[in-house]
């Protein structure tokens, strides 16, 4: 199915949509976004991914002119334009973006007026069943992340060439995701996802000082971690923490929590996936469908 796509409120399918080549989010990439997903209809986490795309525009200095009252009002209107308003087992994949706008050929950000509004939706994709039952492998890649008083990977911006240099070698090297290290030679997070292991029964992600996104489903995982009497902590990884973890997995918005059971052909524990990164996808998945009905219940949004 063809993405649907509302552009400053106007709903129109793929084809037809379009945004001028002025505007800077095209030019030179100055843009935020905010990729979310539903269950039942519902967009998860919604309160979280708004609060996170003001925080990355406010580091760009980009004006958001609606709030997110509106910005949930598109979401749905243009969910129920393409069917994934909750009416059919259909999930919805919902891509949001703020960029600085149309504008004349230059830095300054006083020649852009108003800011662009998009959203595109599309059905949700899951990860193949195989991926959660046998894990998948990773790659660690060359491409460094992002310094962080350079662009800082704090900020959910438009401009991924980072992550696409990132990604595009894991794929030559037939991996499911790329791992990227810092300036330091640290593990930070994948090209589209954040990292975590597993030793000695804890689990185990970067802190956000080694330059990477704060992800909404890594935030997730410390409170489940604690439902489920699961340590969950920051530590400073590197490539032998990772080869020689009992557990690995990787956690991003549209996939959840993706076992990881080999880096660079080397088997990763056991060689599948773990008991505690099962619980932890579990957990996830039963907290997930339990929000989305008292919040449905509630008719509040999520």
């Amino acid at each position: 199915m063809a993405a649907i796509v509302n552009v400053h409120g106007r709903i129109v399918d793929q084809a037809h949509a379009v945004v001028s080549v002025f505007d800077h989010g095209f030019l030179y990439g100055e843009g935020v976004y905010e990729t979310l997903r539903t269950y039942g209809g519902e967009p998860f986490l919604f309160e979280r991914h708004m609060r996170r795309l003001r925080t990355s525009a406010s580091m760009l200095a980009l004006p958001i002119p609606i709030d997110d009252a509106e910005i949930d009002d598109r979401f749905r209107a243009t969910m129920r334009a393409g069917g994934l308003d909750g009416g059919t087992d259909k999930e919805a994949y919902i891509r949001l973006l703020v960029t600085r706008g149309v504008g004349d050929l230059s830095y300054d950000p006083a020649v852009c007026p108003e800011p662009s509004i998009v959203v595109i939706v599309k059905p949700q994709v899951d990860p193949p069943r195989e991926a959660f039952q046998r894990g998948v492998g990773v790659a660690i890649v060359s491409t460094v992340r992002n310094h962080p008083a350079t662009v800082n990977p704090l900020i959910k911006s438009n401009n991924l060439l980072n992550n696409a240099l990132a990604m595009q070698e894991a794929v030559r090297r037939g991996a499911f995701e790329g791992v990227m290290r810092n300036y330091r030679g640290e593990l930070a997070e994948g090209t589209t996802s954040n990292l975590f292991i597993v030793k000695h029964g804890a689990a185990l992600t970067p802190p956000l000082d080694a330059g990477l996104l704060p992800g909404i489903t890594r935030e997730f995982v410390f409170e489940l971690g604690a439902d489920r009497a699961v340590p969950v902590r920051e530590a400073v990884l590197r490539d032998d923490d990772l080869f020689g973890a009992d557990e690995a997995f990787l956690t991003s918005t549209t996939r959840e929590i993706v076992p990881i059971v080999q880096v660079d052909n080397r088997p990763i524990g056991t060689g599948v996936p773990g008991p505690i990164t099962l619980a932890l996808l579990d957990a996830f998945r039963r907290k997930a469908q339990e929000l989305t009905r008292t919040r449905q219940a509630a008719g509040t949004r999520t």
